[in-house]
């Protein structure tokens, strides 16, 4: 089963802009296949997911999370309930559906946002009604979290960013008990990066941002790794950006930025990396707003985004 996204969706001036991914043959300037209006909402919205069909968006606030249709009728509304009047310390509430669109998966960073008992969760809710169907606690203090829906149709990753503090990942599934949680995959060291087209490997950046590497899955275990100096760079000029992701079965973007000591630049660049040797096969010919505003999909082809705000999709026509 792949993971390349079917659909991707982005907020522009209020509005939720849904795009379909699905023919890898459609490259150049995209059109949003779907809009939802959000305006309502004042900059209030910090994360969101939308379904295959493009029908539904759930999207989620500080505090609660919506679902609504192109019309924009709420389906259904999961209140987190009170919160401090002393406000959130740089927390972000993320959702996201299962590989069959069933359940939503919730991330709410409790400990800084200083709600309730001062725990992060992590909840279940049903898609179609918003009753929540499990909640568990994590042991993390998160600033926010990002979900990767495994191909296998069962488990989800969380990567919840603890600032200096790294990066703890689990994995969860729903049983009839609740979550089954597995604790902190890398021992805070790695962030997630993203999965391989066919689900069997994943690729994470170091905490410290010293190297990329490249995973076997479900296990986990290292099988490529790739190190800041292969780049051309040593630790003290430059570091490896939480970004990039596989282009295809077989190659991976990989983005190092630093900063000119003379100029006091920053700077950033993308490099094309064979994930089974980890040879760095030079430059990724991609121009992007920053090091970030480039997206692989898995398929060969990649994602960025232009001054105007307009989603672009290009083809690597490279060797």
């Amino acid at each position: 089963m792949t993971v390349i996204p079917p659909v991707s969706a982005r907020l522009v001036d209020g509005r939720m802009h849904a795009y379909d991914l699905s023919d890898p043959a459609v490259t150049g300037r995209l059109s949003p296949a779907a809009v939802f209006d959000l305006s309502g909402e004042d900059g209030r919205i910090e994360g969101w997911a939308v379904t295959r069909d493009l029908r539904r968006l759930v999207y989620a606030t500080t505090d609660d999370v919506r679902c609504v249709d192109r019309d924009g009728r709420t389906l259904w509304r999961l209140d987190f309930g009170p919160r401090p009047e002393q406000g959130i310390l740089n927390a972000r509430v993320s959702c996201a559906f299962s590989v069959d669109e069933r359940l939503v998966w919730i991330y709410r960073p409790d400990a800084m946002a200083m709600r309730g008992d001062g725990l992060d969760r992590w909840l279940v809710v049903d898609a179609a009604t918003g009753d929540l169907r499990a909640d568990v606690e994590l042991p993390s203090v998160g600033h926010g979290g990002e979900h990767f829906a495994e191909p296998d149709g069962v488990h989800m990753l969380l990567d919840v960013g603890e600032g200096q503090d790294g990066s703890r990942v689990f994995r969860g599934r729903l049983t009839e008990a609740g979550i089954e949680l597995s604790d902190d995959l890398w021992d805070g060291d790695r962030t997630v990066i993203g999965f391989a087209p066919d689900g069997r490997h994943v690729m994470t950046v170091h905490h410290e941002q010293e190297d990329a590497a490249f995973h076997t899955w479900p296990d986990g275990a290292v099988a490529v790794r790739v190190p800041l100096a292969a780049f051309g760079h040593e630790c003290g000029d430059a570091f490896v950006e939480w970004a990039g992701g596989y282009l295809d079965g077989d190659a991976a973007v990989v983005a190092v930025a630093g900063e000119d000591e003379e100029t006091e630049q920053e700077w950033y660049r993308h490099h094309l990396v064979d994930v089974r040797t980890g040879e760095v096969r030079g430059g990724f010919p991609a121009e992007t707003r920053h090091a970030y505003d480039l997206e692989p999909l898995g398929d060969g082809t990649w994602l960025r985004t232009d001054d105007d705000g307009v989603l672009w999709r290009h083809r690597y026509e490279g060797a």
